[in-house]
Protein backbone atom coordinates (compact mmCIF):
# COMPACT_ATOMS: atom_id res chain seq x y z
CA UNK A 1 0.00 0.00 0.00
CA UNK A 2 1.27 3.34 -0.95
CA UNK A 3 2.04 5.84 1.74
CA UNK A 4 1.70 9.05 -0.77
CA UNK A 5 -0.99 10.93 -2.19
CA UNK A 6 -1.59 10.71 -5.52
CA UNK A 7 -4.30 10.07 -7.91
CA UNK A 8 -2.52 8.02 -11.04
CA UNK A 9 1.08 7.41 -11.05
CA UNK A 10 1.05 8.23 -14.70
CA UNK A 11 -0.03 11.30 -14.26
CA UNK A 12 1.51 12.46 -10.53
CA UNK A 13 4.69 14.78 -11.59
CA UNK A 14 2.50 17.08 -14.57
CA UNK A 15 -0.55 17.10 -11.76
CA UNK A 16 2.51 18.43 -8.86
CA UNK A 17 3.69 20.80 -11.75
CA UNK A 18 0.15 22.15 -11.96
CA UNK A 19 0.12 22.29 -8.22
CA UNK A 20 2.76 24.43 -7.94
CA UNK A 21 2.06 26.82 -11.00
CA UNK A 22 -1.39 27.29 -9.32
CA UNK A 23 -0.24 28.56 -6.30
CA UNK A 24 3.16 30.48 -7.24
CA UNK A 25 3.50 33.57 -5.59
CA UNK A 26 5.72 35.29 -8.28
CA UNK A 27 3.22 34.05 -11.10
CA UNK A 28 5.78 34.04 -13.20
CA UNK A 29 5.53 30.42 -14.32
CA UNK A 30 4.15 27.94 -16.91
CA UNK A 31 4.15 24.30 -18.54
CA UNK A 32 4.89 23.73 -21.87
CA UNK A 33 1.91 21.52 -23.77
CA UNK A 34 3.55 19.29 -26.16
CA UNK A 35 3.07 16.06 -24.89
CA UNK A 36 2.19 13.88 -22.07
CA UNK A 37 5.50 12.60 -21.84
CA UNK A 38 7.66 15.97 -22.01
CA UNK A 39 7.32 17.88 -18.94
CA UNK A 40 8.85 21.02 -19.21
CA UNK A 41 8.24 23.92 -16.66
CA UNK A 42 9.60 27.81 -18.04
CA UNK A 43 9.53 31.54 -17.00
CA UNK A 44 6.60 32.82 -19.21
CA UNK A 45 8.30 36.53 -18.83
CA UNK A 46 11.33 34.94 -20.92
CA UNK A 47 12.47 36.89 -23.63
CA UNK A 48 15.67 35.02 -24.78
CA UNK A 49 17.79 37.93 -24.85
CA UNK A 50 20.16 36.51 -21.95
CA UNK A 51 21.74 32.85 -21.86
CA UNK A 52 19.16 30.58 -20.68
CA UNK A 53 19.44 28.36 -17.64
CA UNK A 54 17.95 24.98 -17.95
CA UNK A 55 18.16 22.02 -15.12
CA UNK A 56 16.15 19.10 -14.30
CA UNK A 57 16.19 15.71 -13.60
CA UNK A 58 14.23 12.97 -12.07
CA UNK A 59 11.07 14.36 -10.00
CA UNK A 60 10.79 13.67 -6.08
CA UNK A 61 13.47 16.04 -5.30
CA UNK A 62 10.97 18.79 -5.41
CA UNK A 63 11.21 22.01 -4.78
CA UNK A 64 14.05 21.20 -7.05
CA UNK A 65 14.03 21.92 -10.05
CA UNK A 66 11.18 23.69 -11.25
CA UNK A 67 10.71 25.78 -7.76
CA UNK A 68 13.90 27.67 -8.85
CA UNK A 69 12.96 29.18 -11.90
CA UNK A 70 12.53 32.83 -11.98
CA UNK A 71 14.04 36.29 -12.88
CA UNK A 72 17.66 35.63 -11.08
CA UNK A 73 17.89 31.79 -11.15
CA UNK A 74 16.71 29.14 -14.11
CA UNK A 75 14.62 29.46 -17.29
CA UNK A 76 13.52 26.11 -17.27
CA UNK A 77 13.18 22.68 -15.37
CA UNK A 78 12.78 19.48 -17.48
CA UNK A 79 10.76 17.02 -14.98
CA UNK A 80 11.13 13.02 -15.24
CA UNK A 81 9.30 10.72 -13.71
CA UNK A 82 9.71 9.66 -9.96
CA UNK A 83 13.77 9.59 -9.59
CA UNK A 84 14.13 8.70 -13.27
CA UNK A 85 15.87 11.25 -15.73
CA UNK A 86 13.56 12.85 -18.40
CA UNK A 87 13.89 11.63 -21.80
CA UNK A 88 16.85 13.42 -24.65
CA UNK A 89 13.38 14.41 -26.34
CA UNK A 90 12.23 16.07 -23.18
CA UNK A 91 15.27 18.25 -22.88
CA UNK A 92 15.83 18.88 -26.45
CA UNK A 93 12.61 20.78 -26.58
CA UNK A 94 13.45 22.71 -23.90
CA UNK A 95 16.72 24.03 -24.99
CA UNK A 96 14.97 24.49 -28.29
CA UNK A 97 12.44 26.87 -26.96
CA UNK A 98 14.11 28.74 -24.33
CA UNK A 99 17.59 29.15 -26.11
CA UNK A 100 18.30 32.67 -28.32
CA UNK A 101 21.06 33.97 -29.68
CA UNK A 102 22.90 34.31 -26.15
CA UNK A 103 23.07 30.69 -25.87
CA UNK A 104 22.15 28.07 -23.19
CA UNK A 105 23.51 26.22 -20.08
CA UNK A 106 22.60 22.73 -18.75
CA UNK A 107 23.09 22.59 -15.21
CA UNK A 108 22.96 18.77 -14.36
CA UNK A 109 23.71 16.52 -11.36
CA UNK A 110 25.98 13.83 -11.48
CA UNK A 111 23.69 10.64 -12.24
CA UNK A 112 24.56 8.56 -15.49
CA UNK A 113 20.66 9.01 -16.85
CA UNK A 114 21.04 12.68 -16.48
CA UNK A 115 24.62 13.15 -17.53
CA UNK A 116 23.83 10.97 -21.16
CA UNK A 117 20.10 12.50 -21.63
CA UNK A 118 21.07 16.31 -21.10
CA UNK A 119 24.35 15.07 -23.33
CA UNK A 120 22.61 13.78 -26.09
CA UNK A 121 20.30 16.60 -25.88
CA UNK A 122 23.01 19.02 -26.13
CA UNK A 123 24.45 17.10 -29.12
CA UNK A 124 21.40 17.41 -31.08
CA UNK A 125 20.89 21.44 -29.91
CA UNK A 126 24.40 22.10 -30.96
CA UNK A 127 23.82 20.52 -34.53
CA UNK A 128 20.67 22.39 -35.12
CA UNK A 129 22.74 25.50 -34.65
CA UNK A 130 22.43 26.18 -30.73
CA UNK A 131 24.96 27.77 -28.26
CA UNK A 132 24.68 25.15 -25.41
CA UNK A 133 26.91 23.92 -22.36
CA UNK A 134 26.95 21.83 -20.07
CA UNK A 135 27.86 22.22 -16.04
CA UNK A 136 28.00 18.80 -14.17
CA UNK A 137 27.22 19.49 -10.90
CA UNK A 138 29.21 16.84 -8.37
CA UNK A 139 29.20 18.10 -4.85
CA UNK A 140 28.61 14.70 -2.62
CA UNK A 141 31.95 14.53 -0.07
CA UNK A 142 30.22 11.50 1.50
CA UNK A 143 32.29 8.75 -1.10
CA UNK A 144 35.72 9.10 -0.52
CA UNK A 145 37.95 9.03 -3.53
CA UNK A 146 34.68 8.35 -5.81
CA UNK A 147 35.51 9.57 -9.43
CA UNK A 148 31.74 9.95 -9.94
CA UNK A 149 30.65 12.42 -6.76
CA UNK A 150 26.91 12.34 -7.08
CA UNK A 151 24.89 15.94 -7.31
CA UNK A 152 23.27 16.55 -4.23
CA UNK A 153 21.48 20.03 -2.40
CA UNK A 154 25.35 22.17 -3.57
CA UNK A 155 23.44 22.07 -6.50
CA UNK A 156 21.14 25.16 -6.03
CA UNK A 157 24.36 26.70 -5.01
CA UNK A 158 25.13 26.37 -8.54
CA UNK A 159 21.67 27.38 -10.06
CA UNK A 160 21.96 30.63 -7.56
CA UNK A 161 25.25 31.59 -9.07
CA UNK A 162 24.87 31.05 -12.59
CA UNK A 163 21.33 32.98 -12.62
CA UNK A 164 23.17 36.26 -11.15
CA UNK A 165 25.63 35.90 -13.95
CA UNK A 166 22.50 34.87 -16.81
CA UNK A 167 20.90 37.90 -15.15
CA UNK A 168 23.49 40.43 -15.33
CA UNK A 169 23.41 40.17 -19.21
CA UNK A 170 26.91 38.16 -19.14
CA UNK A 171 27.90 35.82 -21.90
CA UNK A 172 27.88 31.74 -21.90
CA UNK A 173 31.42 31.46 -21.71
CA UNK A 174 31.35 33.63 -18.42
CA UNK A 175 28.12 32.05 -17.15
CA UNK A 176 29.74 28.76 -17.58
CA UNK A 177 32.60 29.54 -15.80
CA UNK A 178 31.48 31.11 -13.04
CA UNK A 179 29.11 28.14 -12.64
CA UNK A 180 32.21 25.67 -13.04
CA UNK A 181 33.98 27.86 -9.99
CA UNK A 182 30.62 27.15 -7.77
CA UNK A 183 30.82 23.76 -8.40
CA UNK A 184 34.31 23.17 -7.47
CA UNK A 185 33.66 25.05 -4.41
CA UNK A 186 30.71 23.24 -2.73
CA UNK A 187 30.93 20.22 -1.10
CA UNK A 188 27.39 18.30 0.45
CA UNK A 189 27.32 15.46 2.98
CA UNK A 190 23.44 14.06 3.85
CA UNK A 191 22.32 11.93 6.88
CA UNK A 192 19.15 10.08 7.15
CA UNK A 193 16.81 8.26 9.70
CA UNK A 194 14.44 6.46 6.91
CA UNK A 195 14.67 5.94 3.34
CA UNK A 196 11.51 6.96 1.45
CA UNK A 197 8.53 5.86 0.09
CA UNK A 198 8.28 5.54 -3.72
CA UNK A 199 4.65 6.41 -5.27
CA UNK A 200 2.74 2.81 -5.39
CA UNK A 201 5.38 0.47 -4.27
CA UNK A 202 5.84 -1.50 -0.95
CA UNK A 203 8.63 0.85 0.80
CA UNK A 204 10.56 -0.94 3.59
CA UNK A 205 13.21 1.04 5.63
CA UNK A 206 16.43 -0.78 5.58
CA UNK A 207 17.52 1.64 8.20
CA UNK A 208 17.40 -0.41 11.81
CA UNK A 209 16.14 1.59 14.59
CA UNK A 210 18.17 4.05 16.53
CA UNK A 211 20.44 4.16 14.04
CA UNK A 212 20.83 6.72 11.08
CA UNK A 213 22.78 6.86 7.24
CA UNK A 214 25.51 8.36 6.53
CA UNK A 215 25.82 9.66 2.87
CA UNK A 216 22.74 8.05 1.60
CA UNK A 217 21.64 9.10 -2.00
CA UNK A 218 18.58 11.56 -2.93
CA UNK A 219 17.11 8.55 -4.53
CA UNK A 220 17.57 6.46 -1.54
CA UNK A 221 20.51 5.13 -2.83
CA UNK A 222 22.36 3.01 0.57
CA UNK A 223 24.75 5.08 1.91
CA UNK A 224 28.62 4.79 3.12
CA UNK A 225 28.16 4.20 6.59
CA UNK A 226 24.89 3.32 9.57
CA UNK A 227 25.71 5.05 13.02
CA UNK A 228 23.92 5.49 15.96
CA UNK A 229 22.03 8.27 16.75
CA UNK A 230 22.14 9.21 20.41
CA UNK A 231 22.38 12.96 19.92
CA UNK A 232 21.76 14.84 16.84
CA UNK A 233 24.84 17.41 17.61
CA UNK A 234 27.54 14.54 17.50
CA UNK A 235 26.37 13.77 13.87
CA UNK A 236 26.33 17.13 12.89
CA UNK A 237 30.28 17.27 14.41
CA UNK A 238 30.42 14.03 12.06
CA UNK A 239 28.95 15.87 9.51
CA UNK A 240 31.15 18.97 10.21
CA UNK A 241 34.21 17.57 10.17
CA UNK A 242 33.72 15.93 6.39
CA UNK A 243 33.39 19.45 5.35
CA UNK A 244 35.78 21.51 6.57
CA UNK A 245 38.46 18.87 5.94
CA UNK A 246 37.12 20.29 2.18
CA UNK A 247 37.08 24.02 3.08
CA UNK A 248 40.48 24.18 4.26
CA UNK A 249 39.02 26.53 6.81
CA UNK A 250 38.33 29.07 4.32
CA UNK A 251 34.81 31.57 4.76
CA UNK A 252 32.14 29.72 3.57
CA UNK A 253 28.25 29.97 3.23
CA UNK A 254 25.72 26.73 4.71
CA UNK A 255 22.99 25.31 3.40
CA UNK A 256 21.23 23.23 5.86
CA UNK A 257 18.87 21.02 3.63
CA UNK A 258 15.20 18.97 4.65
CA UNK A 259 15.55 15.71 2.37
CA UNK A 260 11.68 15.84 2.56
CA UNK A 261 10.48 13.89 5.89
CA UNK A 262 12.37 15.90 8.98
CA UNK A 263 9.19 17.82 11.19
CA UNK A 264 10.49 21.78 11.45
CA UNK A 265 10.76 20.94 15.16
CA UNK A 266 13.81 19.10 14.43
CA UNK A 267 14.81 21.40 11.61
CA UNK A 268 14.84 24.31 14.49
CA UNK A 269 17.17 21.44 16.56
CA UNK A 270 19.21 20.96 14.05
CA UNK A 271 19.72 24.61 13.24
CA UNK A 272 20.96 25.02 16.88
CA UNK A 273 23.61 21.98 16.68
CA UNK A 274 24.75 23.21 13.10
CA UNK A 275 25.35 27.24 14.46
CA UNK A 276 26.81 25.99 17.58
CA UNK A 277 28.93 23.27 15.82
CA UNK A 278 32.56 23.70 14.25
CA UNK A 279 31.06 24.44 11.37
CA UNK A 280 29.59 27.68 12.85
CA UNK A 281 33.16 29.22 13.60
CA UNK A 282 33.68 30.41 9.88
CA UNK A 283 29.93 30.33 8.12
CA UNK A 284 29.31 33.96 7.06
CA UNK A 285 25.83 32.96 5.93
CA UNK A 286 22.74 30.30 6.96
CA UNK A 287 20.62 28.86 3.84
CA UNK A 288 18.02 27.70 5.69
CA UNK A 289 16.65 25.15 7.61
CA UNK A 290 14.15 24.21 4.57
CA UNK A 291 13.65 21.56 1.72
CA UNK A 292 15.81 22.60 -1.48
CA UNK A 293 16.61 19.33 -3.09
CA UNK A 294 14.19 16.81 -1.49
CA UNK A 295 14.26 12.65 -1.73
CA UNK A 296 10.28 12.82 -1.41
CA UNK A 297 9.60 11.70 2.24
CA UNK A 298 13.18 10.81 3.50
CA UNK A 299 13.49 11.19 7.30
CA UNK A 300 16.94 13.31 7.32
CA UNK A 301 18.98 16.49 6.14
CA UNK A 302 21.96 17.33 4.17
CA UNK A 303 24.77 20.04 4.69
CA UNK A 304 26.34 21.97 1.79
CA UNK A 305 29.34 24.50 2.20
CA UNK A 306 30.55 26.72 -0.53
CA UNK A 307 33.58 28.68 -0.28
CA UNK A 308 33.17 32.50 -0.02
CA UNK A 309 35.00 34.57 -3.11
CA UNK A 310 33.69 38.35 -3.72
CA UNK A 311 32.33 36.91 -6.83
CA UNK A 312 30.18 34.31 -5.20
CA UNK A 313 28.96 35.85 -2.65
CA UNK A 314 27.95 38.60 -4.46
CA UNK A 315 25.92 36.09 -6.71
CA UNK A 316 24.52 34.44 -3.67
CA UNK A 317 23.33 37.49 -1.67
CA UNK A 318 21.41 38.88 -4.81
CA UNK A 319 17.50 38.93 -4.47
CA UNK A 320 15.42 36.76 -7.02
CA UNK A 321 11.87 36.04 -7.90
CA UNK A 322 12.17 32.62 -7.32
CA UNK A 323 9.39 30.48 -5.52
CA UNK A 324 11.80 28.22 -3.30
CA UNK A 325 14.71 30.30 -2.98
CA UNK A 326 15.75 31.24 0.60
CA UNK A 327 18.00 34.41 0.98
CA UNK A 328 21.04 33.86 3.31
CA UNK A 329 21.24 35.29 6.43
CA UNK A 330 23.47 36.37 9.29
CA UNK A 331 23.24 34.01 12.40
CA UNK A 332 21.05 35.97 14.31
CA UNK A 333 22.15 36.47 18.51
CA UNK A 334 20.18 33.64 20.20
CA UNK A 335 21.14 35.18 23.44
CA UNK A 336 17.66 35.00 25.74
CA UNK A 337 16.56 37.98 27.95
CA UNK A 338 16.90 37.37 31.14
CA UNK A 339 14.03 38.03 33.38
CA UNK A 340 12.83 37.11 37.11
CA UNK A 341 10.60 34.24 37.30
CA UNK A 342 6.92 35.60 37.89
CA UNK A 343 5.40 33.56 40.45
CA UNK A 344 1.50 33.03 40.99
CA UNK A 345 1.72 31.29 44.77
CA UNK A 346 -0.68 33.87 46.44
CA UNK A 347 1.25 35.35 49.32
CA UNK A 348 -1.49 35.00 52.66
CA UNK A 349 -0.34 34.83 56.62
CA UNK A 350 -2.64 31.80 58.14
CA UNK A 351 -5.21 32.42 59.96
CA UNK A 352 -8.12 30.22 62.29
CA UNK A 353 -11.71 30.14 62.18
CA UNK A 354 -13.08 27.22 63.84
CA UNK A 355 -16.14 27.28 61.86
CA UNK A 356 -14.55 27.59 58.32
CA UNK A 357 -12.11 24.55 59.47
CA UNK A 358 -14.87 22.46 60.49
CA UNK A 359 -16.12 22.92 57.28
CA UNK A 360 -13.11 22.49 55.38
CA UNK A 361 -12.06 19.05 57.24
CA UNK A 362 -15.06 17.61 56.84
CA UNK A 363 -15.19 18.22 52.72
CA UNK A 364 -11.96 16.51 52.97
CA UNK A 365 -12.35 13.55 55.04
CA UNK A 366 -15.74 12.62 52.92
CA UNK A 367 -13.40 12.62 49.88
CA UNK A 368 -10.68 11.18 51.61
CA UNK A 369 -13.35 8.34 52.36
CA UNK A 370 -14.70 7.96 48.71
CA UNK A 371 -11.73 6.98 47.17
CA UNK A 372 -12.92 3.48 46.63
CA UNK A 373 -16.26 4.19 45.99
CA UNK A 374 -15.47 7.08 42.97
CA UNK A 375 -13.06 4.64 41.54
CA UNK A 376 -14.95 2.01 41.22
CA UNK A 377 -17.67 4.25 39.26
CA UNK A 378 -14.85 5.12 37.25
CA UNK A 379 -13.42 1.55 36.61
CA UNK A 380 -17.28 1.05 35.07
CA UNK A 381 -17.12 4.79 32.65
CA UNK A 382 -13.79 6.54 32.89
CA UNK A 383 -10.11 5.48 33.47
CA UNK A 384 -10.82 3.92 37.43
CA UNK A 385 -8.63 7.05 39.06
CA UNK A 386 -11.00 9.71 40.05
CA UNK A 387 -11.72 8.27 43.73
CA UNK A 388 -7.55 8.50 43.57
CA UNK A 389 -7.62 12.04 42.07
CA UNK A 390 -9.62 14.03 44.25
CA UNK A 391 -8.00 11.92 47.29
CA UNK A 392 -5.06 13.35 45.97
CA UNK A 393 -6.07 16.93 46.65
CA UNK A 394 -8.21 16.38 49.18
CA UNK A 395 -5.04 14.63 51.17
CA UNK A 396 -3.07 18.15 50.70
CA UNK A 397 -5.80 20.55 51.44
CA UNK A 398 -6.52 18.06 54.92
CA UNK A 399 -2.29 18.09 55.85
CA UNK A 400 -2.36 22.32 55.50
CA UNK A 401 -5.47 22.62 57.57
CA UNK A 402 -3.97 20.41 60.06
CA UNK A 403 -0.46 22.25 60.09
CA UNK A 404 -2.01 25.47 60.63
CA UNK A 405 -1.30 26.54 57.20
CA UNK A 406 -4.40 27.68 55.39
CA UNK A 407 -5.81 31.38 55.84
CA UNK A 408 -9.34 30.17 56.75
CA UNK A 409 -10.64 33.56 58.26
CA UNK A 410 -9.89 34.66 55.03
CA UNK A 411 -12.38 33.50 52.66
CA UNK A 412 -10.77 34.84 49.26
CA UNK A 413 -6.94 34.04 49.96
CA UNK A 414 -8.66 30.13 51.42
CA UNK A 415 -10.00 29.76 48.00
CA UNK A 416 -7.39 30.92 45.92
CA UNK A 417 -4.62 28.56 47.94
CA UNK A 418 -7.06 25.57 47.69
CA UNK A 419 -6.69 26.07 44.16
CA UNK A 420 -3.42 26.56 44.13
CA UNK A 421 -2.58 23.13 46.69
CA UNK A 422 -5.11 21.81 43.11
CA UNK A 423 -3.29 22.10 40.85
CA UNK A 424 -0.79 20.74 42.57
CA UNK A 425 -1.60 17.95 44.12
CA UNK A 426 -4.67 16.34 41.98
CA UNK A 427 -2.91 16.26 37.96
CA UNK A 428 -4.71 15.66 35.18
CA UNK A 429 -7.53 17.90 33.81
CA UNK A 430 -9.79 17.06 36.35
CA UNK A 431 -6.79 19.30 39.31
CA UNK A 432 -6.62 21.86 36.71
CA UNK A 433 -10.62 22.46 36.24
CA UNK A 434 -11.49 22.48 39.86
CA UNK A 435 -8.00 24.80 40.58
CA UNK A 436 -9.82 27.36 38.24
CA UNK A 437 -13.29 26.71 39.87
CA UNK A 438 -11.63 27.75 43.32
CA UNK A 439 -9.38 30.63 42.02
CA UNK A 440 -12.22 32.37 40.01
CA UNK A 441 -14.29 31.88 42.95
CA UNK A 442 -11.71 33.57 44.97
CA UNK A 443 -11.01 36.68 42.17
CA UNK A 444 -15.27 36.88 42.38
CA UNK A 445 -15.55 37.23 46.48
CA UNK A 446 -12.61 39.88 46.30
CA UNK A 447 -14.67 42.02 44.70
CA UNK A 448 -18.36 41.42 45.59
CA UNK A 449 -17.88 39.01 48.87
CA UNK A 450 -21.02 37.05 48.26
CA UNK A 451 -19.74 33.21 48.23
CA UNK A 452 -22.62 31.78 46.05
CA UNK A 453 -21.83 34.40 43.92
CA UNK A 454 -18.46 34.01 43.65
CA UNK A 455 -19.08 30.35 43.65
CA UNK A 456 -21.15 30.39 40.51
CA UNK A 457 -18.40 32.58 38.95
CA UNK A 458 -16.20 30.10 39.07
CA UNK A 459 -18.03 27.42 37.99
CA UNK A 460 -18.71 29.91 34.86
CA UNK A 461 -15.08 29.70 34.10
CA UNK A 462 -14.56 26.03 34.56
CA UNK A 463 -17.37 25.50 32.08
CA UNK A 464 -15.64 27.75 29.62
CA UNK A 465 -12.23 26.50 29.98
CA UNK A 466 -13.73 22.89 30.26
CA UNK A 467 -15.99 22.86 27.46
CA UNK A 468 -18.46 20.92 29.61
CA UNK A 469 -22.34 21.75 30.50
CA UNK A 470 -25.32 20.64 32.45
CA UNK A 471 -26.53 17.44 30.66
CA UNK A 472 -23.17 16.43 29.71
CA UNK A 473 -22.44 13.72 32.15
CA UNK A 474 -19.65 15.18 34.68
CA UNK A 475 -19.59 16.40 37.89
CA UNK A 476 -21.12 20.18 36.42
CA UNK A 477 -24.45 18.21 36.28
CA UNK A 478 -24.72 17.90 40.21
CA UNK A 479 -22.21 21.15 40.79
CA UNK A 480 -24.86 23.69 38.82
CA UNK A 481 -27.97 22.77 40.12
CA UNK A 482 -26.33 22.69 43.93
CA UNK A 483 -25.34 26.03 43.45
CA UNK A 484 -27.97 27.74 42.55
CA UNK A 485 -29.96 26.25 45.02
CA UNK A 486 -27.63 27.70 47.17
CA UNK A 487 -27.53 31.09 45.87
CA UNK A 488 -31.67 31.14 44.99
CA UNK A 489 -32.74 28.89 48.15
CA UNK A 490 -30.61 27.64 50.94
CA UNK A 491 -27.95 25.30 51.92
CA UNK A 492 -30.86 22.67 52.52
CA UNK A 493 -32.09 22.84 49.14
CA UNK A 494 -28.34 22.94 47.47
CA UNK A 495 -28.44 19.80 48.85
CA UNK A 496 -31.80 18.17 47.09
CA UNK A 497 -30.46 19.64 44.21
CA UNK A 498 -26.76 18.13 43.97
CA UNK A 499 -28.03 14.47 44.86
CA UNK A 500 -30.80 15.15 42.04
CA UNK A 501 -28.48 16.31 39.78
CA UNK A 502 -25.79 12.96 40.33
CA UNK A 503 -28.53 10.23 40.27
CA UNK A 504 -29.55 12.11 36.70
CA UNK A 505 -26.21 11.57 34.99
CA UNK A 506 -26.83 7.67 35.66
CA UNK A 507 -29.55 8.10 33.01
CA UNK A 508 -27.71 9.95 30.43
CA UNK A 509 -26.50 7.44 27.49
CA UNK A 510 -24.28 9.44 26.14
CA UNK A 511 -21.42 11.31 27.80
CA UNK A 512 -20.04 14.39 25.84
CA UNK A 513 -16.94 15.01 27.76
CA UNK A 514 -14.19 13.24 29.54
CA UNK A 515 -13.58 9.61 29.05
CA UNK A 516 -16.41 8.40 29.20
CA UNK A 517 -17.54 10.20 26.01
CA UNK A 518 -15.49 7.52 24.14
CA UNK A 519 -18.18 4.31 25.50
CA UNK A 520 -21.20 3.37 24.26
CA UNK A 521 -24.76 3.61 26.04
CA UNK A 522 -24.56 0.14 27.67
CA UNK A 523 -21.42 1.08 29.63
CA UNK A 524 -22.90 4.06 30.89
CA UNK A 525 -26.55 2.85 31.75
CA UNK A 526 -27.31 3.22 35.08
CA UNK A 527 -24.02 3.90 36.76
CA UNK A 528 -23.25 7.75 38.40
CA UNK A 529 -20.94 9.85 36.74
CA UNK A 530 -17.90 9.76 39.37
CA UNK A 531 -17.53 13.63 39.61
CA UNK A 532 -20.54 14.19 39.82
CA UNK A 533 -21.10 11.65 42.76
CA UNK A 534 -17.99 13.60 44.86
CA UNK A 535 -20.24 16.53 44.43
CA UNK A 536 -23.31 14.88 45.66
CA UNK A 537 -21.55 13.26 49.06
CA UNK A 538 -19.82 16.51 49.70
CA UNK A 539 -22.79 18.46 49.76
CA UNK A 540 -24.46 15.67 52.05
CA UNK A 541 -22.56 16.68 54.74
CA UNK A 542 -24.50 20.12 54.95
CA UNK A 543 -27.42 17.52 55.45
Amino acid sequence: MSKLFFNERRTLVRDAIDGLIYSNQHDNLTRLDIDEHIRVVIRKDWDKNKVALISGGGSGHEPAHAGFIGEGMLTAAVCGDVFASPSVEAVLNAIIYVTGEAGCLLIVKNYTGDRLNFGLAAEKAKKLGLKVEMVIVNDDISIEDSKHPRGIAGTVFVHKVAGYYAQQGANLEEVTRNAVLCNTNVYSIGVALSSCNIPGEDNDNRIPANKAELGLGIHGEPGVAVIDIDHSRDIVELMAEKLLAKTNKQKYALLLNNLGGTSPLEMSLLTKDVVESSLGKNMHYLFGPKPFITAIDMKGFSLSCIVLSDEIEIALMAPVAVESWSPGIKVNDATPTTVSKVSNSIEYVPSQSPAVAAIVGKICTTVIDLKSELNRLDTLVGDGDTGSTFSSGALRVQQQLQDNKLPLADIQKLLGVIGEDLAISMGGSSGILLSIFFTAAGTHFAKHQELPEALLSGLEQMKFFGGAKVGDRTMIDALEPALLAFKNENLASAVSAAKLGAESTATMLEAKAGRSAYLNSSNLDGVKDPGAAAVEKVFAIFN
